[in-house]
């Protein structure tokens, strides 16, 4: 393997939100021995500086891939502005549904959100012109979400659901593949140079299609199913354990000279 890309949530992420130090001086090890470390996930960026100050992550994809974070820059992939009216109106047929927008001016939320630090505006409405709309999240606390889901989605967009509970709408064009496969060709990697670390839904096409796939042991049935390995679950540091038993045991650490 050439590269190391991983999930953050429920795979690298303790339950807590936390890197363990094991963690962190296995991923800086890997670092020093050469290897690109890099980050897919559905975090938007401004909560990712606690974690990007304890590991050198060489490229991050962030908004399951609506926005991807590369030494040369930002590439991003939002939401076709035409869209973003006709979302909000079939969202907004949901009782009682939490619906919040995160854009590229910060994220706007229909109720209070106060761990996001959203700004409230109800209705929630598109923003003006020109403001790139990179994902749109609803959760509905008081009652299951009415089926199918595909129905409030525009042709140019597609959904996840997160945990089982959040529905997460992006563009077709910014899916956590296509952000892997942006940050490794910034690197000249192809896939099969990656190993890939995950837990849900969104996962399953990078474990599947990257040269190997892991998933951790509290990762959903299908993930593990389709995984090429299962290692210890993100409160047993289960990425840390299969890179130093699997990985650097066979990669030498660097000196100060190289």
């Amino acid at each position: 393997m050439k590269a190391i890309i991983t999930d953050l949530d429920r795979t690298l992420l303790r339950t807590d939100k936390t890197l363990s130090g094991r963690t962190v001086r296995v991923l800086r090890r890997c670092h020093e021995a050469g290897l690109p470390l890099m980050v897919a996930t559905a975090r938007p960026e401004r909560t990712l500086g606690a974690y990007l100050s304890q590991v050198p992550f060489d490229a991050v994809t962030t908004l399951n891939g609506a926005r991807v974070l590369l030494p040369s820059g930002a590439e991003v992939r939002p939401i076709p502005h035409g869209s973003v009216p006709v979302l909000l109106e079939r969202l907004s047929a949901f009782p009682g549904a939490v619906i919040s927008m995160e854009t590229e001016a910060g994220i706007l939320s229909n109720r209070p959100i106060p761990e996001w630090d959203a700004t409230v505006c109800d209705p929630l409405l598109p923003p003006p012109d020109g403001t790139a709309v990179y994902k749109l999240l609803v959760s509905s606390p008081d009652r299951p979400f009415p089926g199918p889901l595909t129905s409030v989605l525009t042709p140019d967009t597609y959904h996840t659901l997160a945990n089982g509970s959040l529905l997460q709408i992006m563009s077709r064009r910014a899916t956590k593949w296509q952000g892997i496969l942006t940050m490794l060709r910034a690197f000249g990697l192809a896939p099969e140079d990656a190993v890939y670390f995950g837990d849900d839904q969104d996962d399953l096409e990078p474990i599947q299609l990257c040269g190997t796939g892991i998933a951790v042991a509290n990762a959903l049935e299908e993930v593990r199913q389709a995984a090429d390995a299962v290692t210890g679950s993100n409160d047993e540091d289960g990425v840390a354990d299969y890179l130093e038993t699997v990985l650097l045991r066979d990669v030498p650490r660097r000196t100060n000279d190289e």
